[in-house]
């Protein structure tokens, strides 16, 4: 078992997704929807099975056919078996069928002692099956050998090449198929498509072998799937017959639970066996892959990709309860993607050997709820307003790095009462929660409300940030300030509420992050809301972040901020503009308004005695029209302006500045706490 043994607060990840590769010239990628949100339940529901893995196919004949390892299958009355194959019919939470292979019937075991047969695959060609098997080592740690077997009769009896296995020497040894509906249909060409992993079916946690990385790809002929001769491999520009000329089609060097508290298992890989599944509304490939923790998911355009990873759902350290969980061998069964095209079911399950701590209610042929919904490609629309942008009628989905519950319904239920913990075990590097929406939204504001807080954890270390995501990337947000002042430790409190402003952002992400804080590494939340308000970011200069400033400039002249330098009127900064030039000069920004409202507009500004009089000026104006100024000239102290202006209909923008003619002489303005009310 692997153990972190790392002294300090490590980041969340390690590594990084490679995306591969371009579609060879012959293919162009099809037009595609990327994935917008996704919703995951944090549970599934049981069926009367007995054993793991259940990989599948849809046969022509309508029936769902999958193959457990270590079980009974559907006929949970029969005799164990390290291997068996089902035939299954119903719907998600009304499934019955029966184990009709099992055994001996089903492959043989190629590498001797100390190994056990493993289903990892399932396809069907029409009513033709194949199902790959592998040799998979007592303690799950390495793979060195797989065949795949075929059914003509529906699962009934299986041929295969009694003689050798079709992969050897851990090598392409852990294979599943792209999944293209009922008998297959949906394929796009006359190839059965087969996904291959080296070494093991996951992370080796013993390193008996490398840790799986990388994905591979290979194809052949419907009919000649058996024929080892037949298969090619993709290279990454075509495809070769030769085994040793395949390229990775998707390489995720990420490790994730660098360090757990306790004894569970840790630096986890994230490339397992799963299943690879194609949704024909999106026309998008679904890879379904997990670790000890949490389930991966990416999506493709091609069978060969570019893949990208779209989400880690997280379901902590053990233990887990009834009410939350995770599992394994994560696979999407074309037979129970709806007609929406949006909402389908993922299978998982849990041994009890592994650690969960939930018994074998889940070592079974277990489905949830997945919701994919396709993401908008239009600009945001949202005009300034009250109205809290997690909402429901939004699109919104809440995201956190972990919910110790399970649910984040909390978030947005309208009580500042409550507490969720993202504790997972992990001694993890970062901290976060959010909403992701389907379509693009202007926002500007975050409240984010605090949960319960202890020694063990419940607040943020140093200051929380906010993030945006911009094209599927969290980025961080420039000129943040948060009110009350943040400070950073566990006099952060309970249920209190801080408001995180910034410039306006245009995105289909928000969250707030940070380091937890505590002797557990964790932090509570118990309300977030999100909104795109008439308001003016960092007024004071006093913003932090890593993004584009608030105010931006024009003008000949040098300006800038003075950071603790003593000028500024309150805190620790303010902004200035400094010349020996002629013409106008001035910091602005553009304010989101209501048509209609009536605001007022404040400054604070310092003048050198080299400024004419009425040759400054602050003002607001509605593009390039002045809508209400007032002048200055030198001064010998800071001074209060204000001006105060009714927002023409249709303007749902203006631009505050305050600037000067420069004499060409040394002149400079010193300029802070900008306000508006």
């Amino acid at each position: 078992m692997k153990r972190g043994a790392l002294l300090a607060v490590l980041p969340l990840v390690f590594g990084t997704a490679t995306l591969l590769t371009q579609s060879p010239a012959s293919r162009p990628a099809p037009s595609t929807t990327p994935i917008g949100t996704v919703q995951v339940e944090s549970k599934g529901t049981p069926s009367k099975s007995d054993g793991d893995l259940w990989p599948s196919c849809w046969a022509k004949n309508d029936k769902l056919y999958a193959a457990n390892g270590d079980g009974k299958g559907f006929s949970v009355d029969g005799d164990f078996a390290d291997v068996a194959v089902s035939e299954i019919t119903g719907t998600p939470g009304n499934l019955s069928g029966a184990t009709i292979s099992k055994g001996d019937q089903v492959g043989q075991i190629w590498s001797g002692g100390g190994y056990n047969r493993k289903p990892t695959g399932m396809v069907c060609v029409g009513d033709t099956l194949y199902l790959a098997v592998q040799d998979l080592a007592l303690d799950f740690n390495d793979v060195p050998a797989a065949t795949i077997l075929k059914s003509t009769d529906h699962g009934r009896t299986w041929t295969w090449d009694k003689s050798k296995p079709m992969f050897s020497d851990h090598v392409f040894t852990t294979i599943w198929f792209a999944d293209f509906g009922r008998g297959g249909a949906l394929a796009p060409d006359a190839y059965v498509y087969a996904y291959g992993l080296d070494g093991n079916w996951r992370d080796s946690f013993d390193d008996t072998v490398a840790d799986p990385q990388s994905v591979y790809l290979a194809r052949v002929p419907r009919d000649e799937v058996q024929n080892r001769s037949a298969w090619k491999f993709y290279t990454g520009s075509g495809w070769s017959a030769k085994l040793v000329d395949r390229k990775p089609v998707l390489t995720d060097t990420r490790r994730l639970y660098a360090q757990t508290y306790g004894t569970n298992a840790s630096n986890l890989s994230v490339i397992s066996q799963g299943g690879v599944t194609y949704l024909p509304a999106q026309k998008r490939y679904v890879y379904t892959s997990w670790t000890e923790y949490t389930f991966e998911f990416y999506e493709s355009p091609t069978p060969w990709g570019p893949w990208k990873h779209f989400l880690s759902k997280d379901f902590g350290g053990y233990p887990w309860s009834t009410s939350k969980y995770g599992g394994y061998a994560v696979t999407i069964p074309s037979k129970f993607v709806q007609p929406d095209g949006r909402t389908m079911y993922l299978q998982a399950n849990v041994c009890p050997c592994g650690g969960g701590g939930i018994g074998t209610s889940v070592y079974n042929f277990n489905l949830r709820k997945l919701v994919l919904t396709p993401s908008v490609d239009t600009p945001a629309s949202n005009l300034p307003g009250p109205d809290n942008l997690a909402a429901s009628s939004t699109g919104a989905v809440a995201i956190s790095k972990s919910s110790q519950s399970g649910s984040l319904a909390l978030m947005n239920d309208g009580s500042k009462t409550g507490s969720e913990s993202d504790f997972d075990d992990e001694v993890k590097g970062a901290s976060w929660w959010g909403y992701e929406w389907p379509a693009r939204h202007k926002v500007n504001n975050v409240e984010f409300t605090s949960g319960a807080v202890s020694a063990e954890g419940g607040y943020f270390t140093g200051r929380p940030r906010v993030q945006v995501r911009r094209d599927g990337q969290w980025v961080e947000v420039g000129s943040q300030t948060v009110s009350p002042a943040y400070p950073g430790a566990a006099s952060a409190g309970a249920n209190t509420t801080y408001t995180i402003t910034f410039p306006t952002q245009e995105t289909d992400g928000v969250r707030v992050i940070g380091l937890p804080g505590g002797t557990r590494s964790y932090t509570t939340v118990s309300e977030l809301a999100v909104r795109f308000v008439a308001q003016l970011a960092d007024g004071g200069f006093e913003g932090t972040g890593g993004g584009k400033p608030a105010w931006l400039f024009e003008g000949t002249a040098a300006n800038g901020v003075d950071r603790g330098l003593g000028f500024a009127h309150s805190g620790a900064n303010n902004g200035w503009i400094r010349c020996t030039c002629t013409g106008f000069s001035d910091l602005y920004q553009n304010v989101p308004v209501v048509p209609g409202t009536t605001y007022t507009f404040g400054s604070w500004i310092n003048a050198s005695a080299n400024l004419p009089a009425n040759q400054g000026r602050f003002g607001v104006r509605n593009g390039t029209t002045d809508l209400a100024s007032t002048t200055f000239g030198a001064g010998t102290g800071y001074v209060h302006h204000e001006v105060t202006v009714t927002v023409p209909a249709g303007v749902h923008e203006l631009t505050v500045y305050a600037g000067f003619n420069a004499p060409n002489k040394d002149t400079w303005i010193q300029l802070d706490d900008f306000t508006v009310n």
